[in-house]
């Protein structure tokens, strides 16, 4: 499958705990993921002015997106913001990952305000596995530890999820839904809350498993309807241009 991945660069990962983490980039490291799954991956860097290199046809073209955000959420251009919603609601399935719990896309997608507690701690996560029949969850037993990690809380402020996979307990003893699905249209998307850039949880074999399997869990199952553009009806796009 097509994939797009955007992710922030931002100055904590040219820190040295950043550096540490993902000396490749944090983004990379999610695309080389994707890319030893057998997927196509593309990058798509963003950062204070905004994402570089889209384009529709990128988009056109894409099964899944991941996007990974913190601190330039207000930086993205609203037209970008606008594509990749009509696009899910279209079947693209979307992974949002860690801070992107208040990206523009999530926020829109969801409706609410994504608010939580958070404590940058570095404590230890156990993602306990509350279904353990789901495709997203599948071989990776009843739990994940993940050794360091950025402490988010509840309350939550998202609606309730379609379908509830992984809730995180942190050392403090906050939990969080913390693996979530929702459908919104033709589209599923996926709230994964580790992943903060200075510890290197994506390097996890459990956490990557994961990532490639909630990746073909929201992938669409048949083409995504109608090219950008266009404005679908049941299985038909509304040609504009022909006059009656």
């Amino acid at each position: 499958m097509n994939v797009l991945v955007f992710c922030e660069h931002n100055p904590s990962m040219d820190s040295p705990e950043g550096k540490a983490a993902y000396p490749e980039g944090l983004g990379e490291c999610l695309a080389q993921l994707l890319r030893g799954a057998g997927h196509t991956a593309t990058l798509l860097p963003m950062d204070e002015q905004g994402v570089h290199g889209f384009t529709d046809e990128l988009l056109n073209s894409a099964d899944v997106a991941f996007w990974w955000a913190h601190c330039y959420h207000d930086a993205v251009q609203s037209e970008i913001i606008d594509k990749v919603v009509d696009r899910v609601h279209r079947g693209m399935g979307m992974l949002f990952l860690h801070s992107s719990h208040l990206a523009r896309p999530f926020l829109r997608l969801i409706g609410t305000t994504g608010f939580l507690t958070w404590r940058e701690a570095g404590e230890r996560e156990r993602l306990w596995c509350v279904d353990p029949t789901h495709p997203i969850a599948a071989g990776l037993g009843d739990f994940i530890d993940i050794p360091q990690e950025e402490m988010y809380g509840e309350p939550f402020g998202i609606p309730a999820p379609d379908e509830l996979v992984y809730i995180g307990w942190f050392e403090g003893g906050e939990v969080l839904r913390g693996g979530c699905v929702f459908k919104r249209g033709r589209g599923k998307l996926f709230y994964f809350n580790p992943g903060h850039e200075t510890y290197p949880t994506y390097k996890l074999p459990a956490v990557r498993k994961l990532l490639v399997q909630a990746c073909e869990y929201v992938a669409p199952k048949q083409p995504v309807s109608g090219p950008l553009g266009c404005s679908h009806r049941d299985d038909f796009c509304i040609d504009r241009s022909v006059k009656k």
